[in-house]
Parts: C-alpha cells; sequence; structure tokens
C-alpha cells in the first residue's frame, strides 16, 4: 500500500513538473500563485512526510500550502463545504491516470481564478484514501469537479481545460458575462485564442439583453462578452457593419466567425451556440470525447488517418465540411491513438491501415463507410446522400466463405441468401468466438445436423454475430438459436440454450412434423460416411 501511495506521490509531481512551463506564462502574480499550483499539485501530508530529507516541503510547507488549498478528510470535509459560500474541489485517486491529467488543468484554472479576484476557495481531496468524505461531499467517480455555492452541489461535466473550467466556475458563481470596454481589452481577450459569444447592445438593458443574459447563464461551456462599443466590437468581430445591436460567435480555427441571425430569445441563442461552437473538423481527444457523443448534431463523418495522411486530406475534408455547417459534425481520429481510434474501428470491423472516412448517426445508430477513394467529389456524395437519408447503412460481414459442411457458415453478406430467401427450414446458431457457453451448443447442432441430415427441408447454419452483422438478425446474448420457418422467415423461433440434444431433436421433429420413418428413409443412402456419422449420433438421441 505504501509502495503504491509513493507510486501515486511520483505520478502527481510529475503532474507539477508538466504544468510549471505553463503556469509561467500566466498573467499572475508569480509567487503567490506558484504556490498555489504548487499546492493543488503537492502529494498530501503522508508523503511529504516520507519524503527524503532536502526534498522540499516539510511541516510548515504543508502548514503553508494548506491555508491556501483545503486538503479535505474524513474530520473536515462537511465542515468545508459548509463554511464556504463557494469552494471548489478536485476529487482524485493516486492511481487514476485520468486525475493526473486533469491535476494540472485543474490548477491552472484555480490559479487562474485567483488572480482575477474570484472568492472561490479551492480544496482537494483523495477519494481513495478518505471513502468517507468522499462519500459524503458527492466523490462518486474519478476525477471529479464539483463547485458548492451556499452548500449546493454543481457537477462539472464539461472539457478538461483550464479555460473551460475557469468560464463553468465563473458562471456558476455570479460572472456569466464578461464586459469588455476597451480596444486593449478586446485584444487581450483575443490573444486568449478561445471561443467565445459576442454581444453588442447600446445600454446593456431591454428584452433582447435579458435574454442574452439568460443564455449565458445556462451555456456552461462558452465564454459569453458584452461591449456597447461598436468599435470595440469590430476588433473582436471584423464583420460587423452598422448594427445597433449584434450576436457572433468567434472561434480560433480557419471558420473564425459565426453570426446569429435568429431571434433574440434564449433557446434560439442557446442552439446557435451549441451547433457552432465546434470547429469545421473537431479532432477526437479524451477530453472531448463526451461532447462528441452528446452534439446535438446527430449526423457525424469520421476521417479515420495518421497524421501524416490526414495532411493530406484535411483540405478537402475543410471544404466538404463549410457545406454542411450545423447539419454534420466532422471529426478527425488520428490511428495512431490506437485507445481512440481502436473502438470506433472495430465497431465497424475496420482494420485502420489506411485513410477511412465512415459516418454515424446517433439518433438511430446506424453506421455508414465510403467505399469509395476519399476525395472532395466522392465525399461530399457521401455526405449529401447521409444528410437526405438514402445512405445504405454499413453492415460488418467476413468474406464470403468458401468450405462447406453440415452446418453452414454463414456471414452478414450472405445471410439474406443462406437464410432468409432460402426455400428451407434453417436453424441458425449465432456464436462469439469468447462465448464461454458456445462449445457445447455447437457440438449439439453438429450432432443434430448428422442426425437430420439427407432432409431436404432442414438445413442447419451458424454465424459469427460479433462480426456480422444484418438489420433483420438481432442478437443480445451468446449462444443463440434461432429456427427460421420455410413459410415465414419474418418470424423466427427462439430455442432456449438449456435444452438438451434429446430435447432439440423432439423439437425440430415436432415443429416440422418429422418422423422417425422419413429419417430413416433420408439415411438409406450410399454416402456410408453420412450413415455412419448419423448412427454415432443416434445412440445419444
Amino acid at each position: 500500500m505504501r509502495a503504491t501511495r509513493l507510486l501515486a506521490a511520483a505520478a502527481l509531481l510529475a503532474a507539477l513538473l508538466a504544468v510549471s512551463a505553463a503556469a509561467a506564462k500566466l498573467d499572475l502574480d508569480e509567487v503567490d500563485d506558484s504556490e498555489v499550483l504548487e499546492a493543488l499539485l503537492a502529494v498530501d501530508e503522508e508523503e511529504e512526510d516520507a519524503a527524503p530529507p532536502g526534498g522540499g516541503g516539510g511541516a510548515e510547507a504543508v502548514r503553508r500550502t494548506q491555508s491556501m488549498v483545503l486538503v479535505l478528510d474524513n474530520d473536515n470535509a462537511a465542515r468545508a463545504v459548509r463554511d464556504h459560500p463557494e469552494l471548489l474541489l478536485l476529487g482524485y485517486a493516486p492511481w487514476c491516470e485520468r486525475s493526473a491529467k486533469l491535476m494540472p488543468r485543474f490548477a491552472e484554472a484555480a490559479a487562474a481564478l485567483r488572480a482575477m479576484g474570484s472568492a472561490v476557495a479551492f480544496a482537494k481531496l483523495d477519494g481513495e484514501r478518505f471513502p468517507k468524505a468522499a462519500s459524503t461531499v458527492g466523490v462518486n467517480g474519478f476525477p471529479s469537479v464539483l463547485l458548492f455555492v451556499n452548500g449546493t452541489e454543481h457537477a462539472y461535466t464539461g472539457l478538461h481545460t483550464k479555460d473551460a473550467i475557469v468560464t463553468w466556475v465563473r458562471k456558476k458563481t455570479g460572472t456569466p458575462v464578461i464586459r469588455i470596454e476597451s480596444k486593449d481589452s478586446a485584444e487581450e481577450l483575443l490573444k486568449k485564442g478561445q471561443t467565445f459569444a459576442l454581444g453588442l447592445f447600446k445600454n446593456y438593458e431591454g428584452t433582447d439583453h435579458e435574454e442574452f443574459m439568460k443564455a449565458a447563464t445556462a451555456e456552461n461551456e462558452v465564454q459569453f462578452v458584452e461591449t456597447n462599443d461598436r468599435n470595440v466590437a469590430k476588433i473582436l468581430f471584423p464583420g460587423i457593419a452598422s448594427e445597433e445591436q449584434f450576436l457572433g460567435l468567434v472561434k480560433s480555427e480557419p471558420e473564425k466567425f459565426e453570426k446569429f441571425d435568429g431571434a433574440f430569445e434564449e433557446k434560439e441563442i442557446l442552439q446557435f451556440v451549441e451547433l457552432n461552437k465546434f470547429p469545421l473538423i473537431t479532432v477526437f481527444t479524451d477530453l472531448n470525447s463526451a461532447k462528441v457523443y452528446s452534439s446535438p448534431i446527430k449526423l457525424q463523418v469520421f476521417t479515420f488517418a495518421e497524421a501524416y495522411d490526414f495532411e493530406d486530406l484535411e483540405s478537402i475534408v475543410q471544404e466538404v465540411a463549410r457545406g454542411f455547417k450545423t447539419k454534420i459534425m466532422f471529426i478527425y481520429v488520428d490511428t495512431a491513438e490506437e485507445n481512440l481510434a481502436k473502438p470506433f474501428l472495430t465497431l465497424y470491423g475496420l482494420e485502420g491501415d489506411k485513410p477511412t472516412v465512415t459516418a454515424f448517426d446517433t439518433s438511430k445508430g446506424a453506421k455508414y463507410v465510403l467505399e469509395a477513394d476519399i476525395n472532395a467529389k466522392n465525399l461530399k456524395e457521401f455526405s449529401l446522400s447521409l444528410l437526405d437519408g438514402t445512405l445504405p447503412p454499413y453492415f460488418r460481414s467476413e468474406p464470403v466463405p468458401q468450405e462447406e459442411g453440415l452446418v453452414e457458415k454463414v456471414v452478414g453478406r450472405t445471410f439474406d441468401s443462406s437464410v432468409l430467401q432460402s426455400p428451407h427450414n434453417i436453424l441458425l446458431e449465432a456464436h462469439a468466438p469468447w462465448c464461454v457457453d458456445c462449445e457445447a451448443i455447437s457440438k449439439n447442432i453438429e450432432k443434430l445436423a448428422k442426425h437430420f441430415s439427407g432432409l431436404d427441408n432442414l438445413k442447419f447454419a451458424r454465424i459469427d454475430a460479433s462480426v456480422n452483422e444484418h438489420p433483420k438478425l438481432q442478437v443480445n446474448n451468446y449462444p443463440t438459436l434461432l429456427l427460421y420457418p420455410a413459410e415465414d422467415k419474418t418470424n423466427p423461433i427462439k430455442l432456449s440454450k438449456k435444452l438438451s440434444l434429446k430435447d432439440m431433436a423432439r423439437f425440430l421433429k415436432e415443429k416440422l412434423q418429422i418422423s422417425d420413418v422419413e429419417i430413416k428413409e433420408k439415411l438409406q443412402t450410399p454416402n456410408i460416411e453420412t450413415v455412419a456419422a448419423a448412427d454415432n449420433v443416434k445412440d445419444e438421441l
């Protein structure tokens, strides 16, 4: 246990080193705010005591940093929430990789808030070491960022970046809008390179301004900015002409400016921001994955490629994406990042060994693949078909098998011909290679196929449903046994996988009205191997 915590200390100290360069660039008081960063990133008192002599810190350092950053435990967690009107808390676990990644960003955000004069107090909690405290304050997973305002808990679910956390905290603590009144302030805002919504209001009053303020309070991720000076506004959004009142979105990407043309109502303003806040091409990362999944833009086109290949494709994708803004979300996934790319590629049954374009409709779970060359013409046609609903969905399939046997191997591409369009009754076994219960069922199916071999109206088939898909095949667990009657392939009959071999044989004979005499007659054939195999099974049945 002690070794684990020492490793955790090393990981957190590494995080401190990673953030030190970024902290130096912040426009903050060098001494005080560097101490805030160190206090947030410092190992807890147990590790400080275990540190070798001369390693810095010590009891005095701990006491000093704890005056700026509360280190919560089972004794003081509830009191800290109760005693501080505004408390920003990071709940983490030493072994959690995502905690280690978030901690520097959280520290930067805390230092930036302190430099702005925010009254928010900062705290951290090792939820693994103090599970009782974690339960008390609502830390249910790692990492967790929670803001308590007069005891009311607000859970942060946004991007794990400094700017996103700062924006969220300011909005939740009564500063939903930043007012810009000079050209110098406008220039400073642009240097930060963050996305923001700009409002121009002559007197900061009226119904439209009230709706703008409501939207600013409700939108947790995008900073809202306002000014009453058109010259200042034009620095931030050069496209402003003679408007007395204006709303636009400013982003740091090729399509930098988006003008709002709707009615000044909270709902419409929020929708405008939500649909336009992503860039033309969103680079998929751990940090923004949740926002991509939950985007209101339900049609999404993914390009999978390594970075050097995407350099040649980026201008093509941007050109096409420009024509589908707010309708289709275009996303790039670096296939070198296996933890990001592999789950998607596996979903499609693709290898990702070359640049690939796929699409997904999150509203109905349908997936698509561009099987033509990736160029502007094909990508545009692919996107148009996706948008108008004429693009055929993609279903995974293994190659069409060449071998034959008593139990026919079915794949996604042959499901229609082998099962749905077959004139025979089909008993289909849906299995998966990793299924521990499938082996015994597979052996029984093979025995049944031998027992009933020679019957013209009954065929046995098997499909690996983990890598083969078909719109008419819905399998929720493995193994699944389905009988497709010849007279009605639309309503397969599900057999219990708990049935014994004898019970399955009895079921087939009764359901398909097969007599023992018929089976015996069909076995009177010169195929000696088939007869011998069937005789061996007969003893078990």
